[in-house]
């Protein structure tokens, strides 16, 4: 049994006996009795068997109105008298009441979400956000289009059969390029898979994009890895992988680390809503809480993890208050809305790495795309509803509406970017399409310091394979 529960335990036995004997009776008993639950009797605070006057576990405080007589002759059992009221205890004091009450399973009414731009693209009455110059809001709307672009081409690529694999963030364009604006280079990025444009806002190329996503000799994975899973040691921003929430433990030992060594940065790590199901989410936010890690946790919740809904996701309020009940300052914002994305993630970011604090950011958000090219998401949700989202509630045409009503945007400069980025990124892909795969021997280079011999074995019986069967390996494939 826990020390402090037997001290506290042993100080009722005492005074419920106390209560049944007579004052002579009481002054002989003072001492604990036998049957007392506590092993050791208990010391005083100053005393060396105390530790040199160490502070005990808690304690347990009462104020009534009894006299200070009585009040005194209960003191030495370490309790005030009449009934209970306050409890000492690790994170701050308990109040007891008579009453019995279960806190409720929700609240009556759901968090509130921050905005900054309504539908129309004109600032909510009232609204305080992070201001921005003309030349980051536009830096800011051109990513987006950029990103849209980037989608739309590479999913056509994997129709083809160009590439294998991809997936899109069309609906989400605000929550990469915004979250990712608002913070230093010298931040670190834990992405999931559907934030390559907080990886195209650090400046990785749309060359270098082509080249992962085609797995070719320039791919900093060697092309070991499935397309979308960028990576980039330069650009401070770890290599994506598939498994849900494995990045979030991550994000908060690197957090800690550039606490430990006082760097002005924080890490940020992003999830979908299906990810606050994994075991590693709870881990993870107690684990930052606790320690008090500067990084931001990123839940965009779109409404769906693949298939499932988040009404079957969980029964909360959303994520949101998940951060509450681990002790962490959260916010819950519009994610179809720049202004309020950047405004967030800028405030959090300052609180985290000032205050040394983790924060939550829950970003209301629709995935308006199928979850990946290996998804058909009209199979389990509404076309209409699929289709109010990418038209009435599209982040980018929203964000477009405020640009182009401060006279910073007009339609020549659309049409000019749009041609721009498509003629570019049709040429990366080109290029992309035309180098070398990597050579087999990478299979097997890059997780030992010296290559063992049962890999070696490995990949001798590879290459044997390939050449008593070249028509079951792709011809490019360099033996």
């Amino acid at each position: 049994m826990a020390p402090w529960l037997v001290r506290t335990s042993s100080q009722l036995a005492r005074r419920a006996a106390s209560r049944l004997l007579s004052p002579s009776q009481h002054r002989r008993h003072r001492a604990p009795a036998p049957w007392i639950l506590c092993s050791v009797p208990p010391v005083p605070r100053t005393s060396p068997a105390a530790g040199g006057g160490l502070r005990e576990f808690c304690s347990v405080r009462g104020f009534t109105g009894e006299s200070s007589a009585a009040a005194a002759a209960t003191a030495e059992d370490g309790l005030a008298g009449g009934d209970l009221q306050e409890l000492d205890f690790p994170g701050g004091k308990v109040s007891f009441v008579a009453e019995m009450n279960f806190l409720p399973e929700s609240q009556r009414e759901r968090i509130n979400c921050y905005r900054v731009l309504d539908d129309d693209g004109r600032t909510v009455s009232g609204s305080k956000f992070q201001e921005v110059s003309k030349d980051m809001a536009l830096k800011m709307y051109s990513e987006m289009v950029t990103l849209q672009i980037m989608d739309t081409i590479f999913y056509e690529a994997q129709r083809q059969g160009r590439i294998s694999f991809y997936l899109t963030s069309h609906g989400e364009e605000a929550i990469n390029i915004a979250s990712a604006a608002a913070l230093s280079m010298d931040d670190i990025v834990l992405p999931q898979y559907r934030e390559p444009g907080v990886l195209l806002w650090r400046g990785f190329t749309l060359q270098e994009f082509a080249n992962q996503c085609f797995g070719n000799s320039l791919d900093y994975g060697k092309g070991r890895q499935m397309p979308i899973h960028y990576g980039s040691n330069r650009l401070n921003y770890f290599t994506v992988s598939s498994p849900i929430a494995t990045q979030l433990p991550h994000a908060v030992g690197a957090a800690y680390s550039l606490k430990m060594d006082k760097k002005e940065a924080c890490a940020i790590t992003y999830f979908g809503d299906g990810g606050t199901s994994e075991g590693d989410f709870h881990a993870a936010l107690n684990f930052a809480a606790v320690m008090e890690a500067p990084v931001i946790f990123f839940c965009r919740n779109n409404g769906w993890a693949i298939s499932t809904p988040t009404a079957e996701q969980f029964r909360s309020d959303g994520a949101v208050v998940r951060g509450l009940a681990y002790g962490m300052r959260s916010i819950r914002v519009d994610g179809n809305d720049a202004l309020a994305v950047y405004s967030a993630v800028h405030t959090a970011r300052e609180m985290a790495i000032t205050e040394g604090r983790p924060i939550l950011v829950e970003a209301l958000t629709y995935r308006v795309g199928h979850h990946s090219t290996s998804d058909d998401s009209t199979k389990y949700r509404p076309v209409d509803e699929i289709e109010h989202w990418r038209t009435a509630r599209d982040p980018i045409s929203r964000y477009r509406k405020w640009v182009q009503g401060n006279g910073w945007w007009s339609d020549s400069d659309e049409s000019e970017l749009r041609n721009s980025v498509r003629h570019e990124l049709l040429q990366a892909i080109q290029v992309a399409e035309r180098m070398p795969k990597p050579p087999l021997t990478e299979l097997f280079t890059d997780v030992y310091d010296e290559i063992p011999s049962n890999l070696r074995e490995q990949e001798r019986l590879l290459r044997d394979a390939i050449k008593k069967h070249p028509a079951d390996y792709p011809a490019d494939v360099h033996v």
